[in-house]
């Protein structure tokens, strides 16, 4: 139960909502008059003479609306759990009707929420005012300059805090583990360079990896757990040489994380598989295939999987439920099924654009790529063909000649676009090597995209826009960045809705058009995606015990047809801040991401 000081910093935010819990007989008197201050509120807020700050004006209006839905019975029905009981309870003081856990996470967040709702958040307080409005013509464009000057400057300070794998110095070292993974496999330059080698010499256990980096007793423990119950676990030696050999993690963290598992998501997938079907196909794709291989859940294009595995496997993979292990012989489809699910695509002339992808397509054969796209390409209404591939991040070696000639074949321009979507997920995945690979699509007049994954490792203060600034320089646009998806196996890297909206805003703002061409999106189970940068997209419910806000997410189908809303709890903001400050950021650096919702 809360102390009785966290009782009093929770309540002092809003003495108003305090009065009215207090002194309310009942949940539904409590609701009364909490909705009638609030309605009354934001009518002094419409027609006061007073002249506010317009920033701080608008937050509180939002923060009012906040309010409102979070304590209405609709939100009640729809999480099958009352806030307003819960606070009622909290300031009439009966603890022992309480069942939940009250965290600290609760508490900070509604604590903002209150201060907002008076126009109190704060968060300017301490935010000079610029000089350059006071001024006219030139002189006010002087000023101006100098402003984003200093501003310019603040945001360099962040971005060099994040090295690429292009910078000199991890070049070097990033030779030094070549050649020392070389040595350990017996091994020389050439057969670096040979992808089958890289595909024959996949590290699959702890004993391997360890005899070429570092390992912590946990990681060990982890890729152990997960070789004994056979839960997908590989990693290309070109990848292993992306880590540091040292096992802290201070930069190769995103590396790391990609691919050792955590100890939680092993126990979870073990717990889970025997029925993985149900329990671990988040998305639902199970729901949206209308024939094997397939999945639709837009009008005009389609997913193509006709190769279910990978170089090396990505810890949250989407598709983690499908995959049986890392270059697994039955994950290739057969050349009927292929053609059966080919046949079906033809006989819906609406689609035009197929994804293929898998697992990985580009880790097939050169002759099975081109019976794929061979089919692919046959279908007359089909005008893009999308390849989604890690390859170019994982296993640059990849990119023969062959396989370009290949790929370029199908790329007609006016009749038939070809393009690649790719998945870097930090600047330190970032090669002359990847670069190369890059480049080659491009020199044939092939887009390269990015699709990011927004999780603990590459969510720190412009640690994406560090990301996005250096894609571009090697010739890849970003595209879409996902919020992480609500899986419970992979809750360890799980970031709050709230920071992919307050990266958006604050940080992918602030650099130039071309780089921050993605959108933020969360992929709604069964339905696709939902655009966080549309408020009218998705709603705040209300606040769990636990500090998780729940929220509903509109289908991308609104106002074009009727569909189902979808529910999701999302993870606390306070236990987040706590662990960017367990890795040595300055939780105060963040401190606006209580007001996104």
């Amino acid at each position: 139960m809360l102390t009785p000081s966290q009782r009093t910093h929770l309540f002092s935010a809003n003495p108003v909502i305090t009065s009215i819990l207090r002194e309310s007989n009942s949940v539904t008197m409590a609701r009364s008059f909490l909705m009638a201050y609030v309605e009354e509120l934001s009518r002094y807020l419409h027609r006061s003479n007073e002249m506010r700050q317009g920033l701080e004006y608008d937050l509180q209006l939002t923060c009012l609306d906040v309010f409102r839905e979070i304590i209405s019975i609709r939100s009640e029905k729809l999480t099958n759990y009352s806030l307003l009981k819960l606070l009622w309870l909290l300031a009439q003081e009966r603890f022992d009707e309480i069942s939940s856990e009250l965290s600290q996470g609760f508490i900070e967040d509604l604590y903002h929420l209150m201060l907002g709702m008076r126009g109190k958040s704060g968060i300017y307080d301490h935010t000079q005012v610029p000089l350059f409005p006071q001024l006219q013509k030139r002189e006010a464009a002087l000023a101006r300059s100098e402003d984003l000057d200093a501003m310019a400057v603040a945001v360099q300070l962040h971005l060099d805090k994040y090295p690429a794998g292009l910078e000199q110095d991890v070049i070097e070292r990033r030779i030094e583990n070549k050649n020392r993974i070389l040595r350990q496999l017996k091994s020389d330059e050439s057969d670096w360079d040979n992808y089958l080698w890289q595909l024959q010499h996949v590290i699959r256990t702890s004993d391997q990896l360890g005899a070429l980096i570092e390992l912590t007793d946990e990681e060990r423990e982890s890729i152990n757990l997960a070789h004994e119950n056979h839960i997908p676990f590989g990693i290309t030696p070109y990848y292993v040489s992306l880590m540091d050999n040292e096992s802290h993690r201070r930069l190769d963290h995103a590396v790391r994380a990609q691919v050792i598992p955590p100890l939680f998501y092993v126990k979870a997938m073990i717990k889970h598989r025997a029925a993985k079907d149900s329990d671990l196909d988040f998305m639902r794709e199970q729901d949206t295939s209308p024939i094997d291989l397939v999945t639709r859940r837009y009008p005009h294009i389609a997913i193509l999987k006709p190769f279910n595995t990978c170089s090396q496997i990505c810890v949250y993979c989407q598709r983690n439920w499908e995959i049986d292990d890392v270059l697994m012989p039955k994950a290739q489809a057969s050349k009927s099924n292929i053609k059966q699910a080919v046949d079906w695509l033809r006989q819906h002339p609406a689609i035009n654009e197929i994804l293929i992808t898998g697992g990985d397509p580009l880790v097939m054969n050169d002759d099975r790529l081109d019976f794929v796209l061979q089919a692919v390409a046959a279908i007359s209404h089909v005008e893009r063909i999308r390849i989604g591939s890690r390859t170019p991040v994982v296993l640059p070696q990849r990119m023969t000649d062959d396989l370009l000639r290949i790929i370029t074949h199908y790329h007609v321009p006016g009749r038939r676009e070809v393009a690649l979507v790719t998945h870097f997920e930090h600047v330190y995945e970032i090669t002359p090597e990847a670069m190369a690979a890059v480049q080659k699509f491009r020199r044939h007049g092939i887009s390269v995209y990015n699709q990011a994954v927004f999780t603990m490792e590459n969510s720190r203060r412009f640690e994406l826009a560090a990301l996005r600034r250096c894609l571009r320089l090697i010739g890849v646009d970003s595209y879409y960045t996902f919020n992480t998806k609500g899986k419970e196996e992979t809750r360890n890297y799980r970031v709050p809705m709230a920071r992919l909206q307050q990266e958006v805003k604050e940080e992918a703002r602030l650099m130039t058009g071309l780089v921050r061409t993605d959108e933020p999106v969360y992929n709604v189970p069964r339905l696709g995606k939902n655009y966080l940068r549309a408020g009218q997209h998705h709603s705040l419910l209300t606040i769990m015990p636990n500090g998780a806000r729940v929220y509903e997410f509109h289908p991308w189908e609104k106002n074009l047809t009727l569909v189902d809303t979808y529910i999701d709890h999302d993870v606390s903001i306070y236990d987040y801040l706590m662990e960017l400050e367990r890795r040595g950021e300055n939780p105060d650096d963040y401190n606006t991401i209580w007001y996104y919702y």
